[in-house]
């Protein structure tokens, strides 16, 4: 039993599935991504921003269901998809400075943050004609995409090491 190489596949279909890793699992899940939640929460703020826009004085609220959300949990989700970006960011940058083209530093990031697996480009089979640093850059996304964005920031804070 054999796979196909992913660099076999019609374009559209691995960006696709590189499109479709950000959204990631459910909540509570152990696949990367923003989480499905999530992201129907910053749809839901942004249809909300998009109504003050036409009646600014008017007050919405966000409903999970039949409850109203707390501004705190819209805070946090944004928090988290603005560290998530960053990360992302940085990471892609950091690998295109280590000498991969953009393309594949791209997917590589892709698939090691939202711990997708395959990735396109050079990565396309496997990561193993990465450079070395750029395989610690990845290895590190990977813990990023398993145990959450905010979980290994918090280890970089100096609250986190008072007493």
């Amino acid at each position: 039993f054999t796979t196909d190489s992913i660099a076999r596949w019609p374009l559209f279909l691995p960006v696709l599935l590189l499109c479709s890793a950000f959204i990631g699992g459910c909540a509570g899940s152990t696949g990367g991504g923003l989480k499905v939640i999530r992201i129907l929460l910053l749809f839901k703020q942004g249809n909300r921003e998009l109504k003050r826009l036409v009646h600014p004085n008017a007050v919405y609220s966000i409903k999970l269901g039949n409850r109203a959300l707390p501004e705190r949990i819209l805070e946090a989700v944004w928090g988290f998809f603005s560290a998530y970006a960053l990360v992302f960011i940085v990471s892609m940058l950091a690998i295109i400075a280590t000498g991969v083209d953009d393309f594949s530093a791209f997917a590589s990031v892709v698939a090691t943050l939202n711990n997708l697996g395959p990735g396109l480009g050079v990565v396309a089979d496997n990561f193993t004609s990465m450079n070395p640093v750029a395989k610690w850059i990845l290895i590190a996304n990977m813990l990023f995409g398993r145990l959450e964005v905010f979980t290994l920031l918090v280890l970089f804070t100096p609250t986190f090491w008072r007493e």
